[in-house]
């Protein structure tokens, strides 16, 4: 059905469009993240920054062409979940909430990965063309990217300390 492939196509051009984009940007502004990252309480922050951006980078460009598509969205989950927890949780609800943003932005995403791993990536991808989107997607697609999911809940649980604050 070429409708559900072009939305497919749309969906996981997009996000890894987005992801893409975000690690560009924290490639560029490696002190500064690695800064920011510290002070929200990363341990080993120059480590996080590099996980991070690669992470980014890696499954922005697996999801564009359309490869090891299930795996590129656990990574795009796992970067989400470690993004609510440790930024966007606290802020609420709405993306547009100052100083921080809220968690509307990270959970849209969570929500693509997790559509992205059930359907897949569609008769256009290179996963289809190898003959991997069969093995990849439905509900182990979606076991592959909730497992992202709790992999970026044991990250934070793993190396956020964040400083406590005595008020």
């Amino acid at each position: 059905m070429d409708e559900l492939n072009v939305a497919l196509t749309v969906l996981r051009v997009w996000v890894g469009i987005v992801m893409l984009a975000h690690g560009v940007k924290h490639l560029r502004g490696r002190e500064k993240t690695t800064n920011w990252l510290a002070s929200i309480g990363y341990r080993n922050a120059s480590f996080q920054w590099f996980s991070m951006t690669a992470t980014e980078i890696g499954v922005g460009v697996l999801l564009i062409v359309g490869l090891l598509t299930s795996l590129a969205y656990a990574g795009t989950a796992a970067i989400m979940v470690v993004a609510y927890l440790t930024v966007h949780r606290p802020a609420g609800f709405w993306v547009t909430a100052r100083p921080d943003e809220g968690w509307e932005y990270v959970a849209t995403l969570l929500a693509a990965s997790i559509v992205g791993g059930l359907l897949g990536p569609g008769e256009w991808s290179i996963d289809d063309g190898v003959d991997l989107a069969a093995n990849l997607d439905g509900w182990v697609g979606l076991v592959i990217v909730l497992g992202g999911a709790v992999f970026g809940a044991i990250q934070v649980a793993t190396f956020l300390r964040p400083q406590e604050t005595n008020g």
